[in-house]
C-alpha cells in the first residue's frame, strides 16, 4: 500500500510551514480583520463611514524573477514583489488594499523555503498596511521540478464610489509626476535571464565595483506606492486625475492605459514624455550594456519610473513637494529613498491614435 509521503507530498512538512507562517501573518494584522490563518477562509469588515463601497481587486505573480532567487538561494523578498504587483494595481483607482493571499506552489516542500517566501509577503502586507488573510501552499511531486516553487496572489480593497480615480477627468494640460523604481521590479525577466546568464557576475557602475551581484540588485524587491500615494490623495485627491503602475510593457503599454477613449468627433489625449528628466537606475544601463534592445527598451522595462499619475498643472508643484518631503517617511532598509519628477505633460494627438505607440511620444 502507498502513503500520501510515498507519492513525494510530505504532510507533515506542511503542518510546519503553516505553523511558520502564522508568526509572520500576526505582523499584518489590521483593524477590520475578523479571521486568522488556518480558518478555510478569511473574512473581514467593510470599515466604516463608506457610504457607496466599491471593491477594488488585482492579483498577479512574481513570473521569473523566481528563477533569479531560486540561483542565489535568497528567497525572502520575492514575496515582496508578489503584494507589490497587486496592491500598486488597486492603488490605481487610489483605493487602500485591505487584504491579502497568496498561493505558493512547488514540487518538494521545504517548509523553511516557504516560510521565507512568507515573510516576504508578511513585510509587503506591511509596508503597504493590509492584512495577510489567508492562502494556499500547494505540494506537487513531478509536476514542479525539486527545489523550484511558484508565487502568486491577489489583493482587495475597498473606496467609496464617489472618490474613484477613474481617467475620466484627464484634460490637456495635466502633468505627469512619475515616482522612482527601485530597478527592474517584477516586469521583463524572460529577457533579463537571457541577458544575465550568470547572476553571481559582480554588479559594477561605469567599471567600479559596487560590492554586489548583479543577481543582488535584480532581486531588489519592487516598490510598493501605497502609502505615500494614499497620504498625496488625502490632501490632493480632486487634483489627482488618473494614475498608473508601469509594468510589463513599460510606458508604451502602461500609461495610455489611464486615458480616457476619446468621444466620436473628438481628439485623443496622450501623454508626452519629456527624455532625461529623471534617474534612470544603474541596472538599466548594465542591462543595455549586455544587448537589451534600445528600440523597445521602454516597451519592456519601468526604466526608473515606477508609477505615474496625472495632476492638475495648477496642483503639480504642491504634490512634488509633497512627495519629495515625505521621501524617506516610508524608507525601506536596504533601497533608496522614493524620489518624485515631472516626466511630462497630457496634450491632445494632433493625427489619429491607431496604436498605443501614438499615444506616447518622448520630446527632448
Amino acid at each position: 500500500m502507498a502513503s500520501y509521503k510515498e507519492s513525494g507530498v510530505d504532510v507533515e512538512e506542511g503542518y510546519r510551514a503553516v505553523n511558520k507562517y502564522k508568526e509572520h501573518a500576526k505582523r499584518t494584522a489590521i483593524p477590520g480583520l475578523l479571521t486568522g490563518l488556518g480558518s478555510f477562509n478569511g473574512m473581514f469588515e467593510v470599515p466604516k463611514g463608506v457610504k457607496n463601497p466599491v471593491m477594488v481587486s488585482g492579483t498577479d505573480g512574481v513570473g521569473t524573477k523566481l528563477d533569479i532567487a531560486f540561483q542565489m538561494k535568497k528567497y525572502d523578498t520575492v514575496g515582496i514583489d508578489c503584494v507589490a504587483m497587486s496592491v500598486n494595481d488597486i492603488l490605481c483607482s487610489g483605493v487602500q488594499p485591505l487584504f491579502f493571499l497568496d498561493y505558493v506552489a512547488c514540487g518538494k516542500l521545504d517548509s523553511d523555503v516557504a516560510a521565507d517566501l512568507v515573510k516576504g509577503i508578511a513585510d509587503g502586507c506591511v509596508e503597504t498596511g493590509c492584512a495577510l488573510l489567508g492562502g494556499e501552499t500547494a505540494e506537487m511531486p513531478g509536476f514542479y521540478d525539486d527545489g523550484k516553487y511558484d508565487l502568486a496572489g491577489f489583493g482587495v480593497g475597498i473606496g467609496d464610489k464617489k472618490e474613484m480615480i477613474t481617467g475620466e477627468k484627464i484634460s490637456d494640460g495635466d502633468v505627469l509626476i512619475g515616482l522612482s523604481s527601485t530597478g527592474v521590479h517584477s516586469n521583463g525577466f524572460s529577457l533579463v535571464r537571457k541577458l544575465v546568464p550568470n547572476p553571481t557576475d559582480p554588479f559594477q557602475i561605469n567599471g567600479a565595483d559596487t560590492g554586489k551581484t548583479i543577481g543582488e540588485v535584480l532581486l531588489t524587491p519592487t516598490r510598493i506606492y501605497v502609502k505615500p500615494v494614499m497620504e498625496v490623495l488625502g490632501k490632493y485627491r480632486k487634483a489627482v486625475h488618473g494614475m498608473v503602475h508601469v509594468t510589463g510593457g513599460g510606458f508604451y503599454e502602461n500609461i495610455p492605459r489611464m486615458f480616457p477613449k476619446s468621444k466620436e468627433g473628438k481628439k485623443q489625449l496622450i501623454s508626452v514624455i519629456k527624455r532625461d528628466s529623471w534617474d534612470i537606475p544603474p541596472v538599466f544601463g548594465e542591462l543595455i550594456r549586455r544587448g537589451a534592445d534600445l528600440d523597445s527598451i521602454y516597451n519592456t522595462f519601468n526604466m526608473g519610473i515606477g508609477f505615474v499619475l496625472a495632476v492638475s498643472a495648477k496642483d503639480a508643484d504642491a504634490i512634488l513637494e509633497m512627495f519629495n518631503k515625505n521621501a524617506n517617511k516610508y524608507h525601506r532598509e536596504g533601497s533608496e529613498d522614493m524620489k518624485a519628477y515631472k516626466i511630462g505633460r497630457v496634450t491632445y494627438a494632433e493625427g489619429e491614435v491607431k496604436t498605443q505607440k501614438d499615444s506616447l511620444i518622448f520630446e527632448d
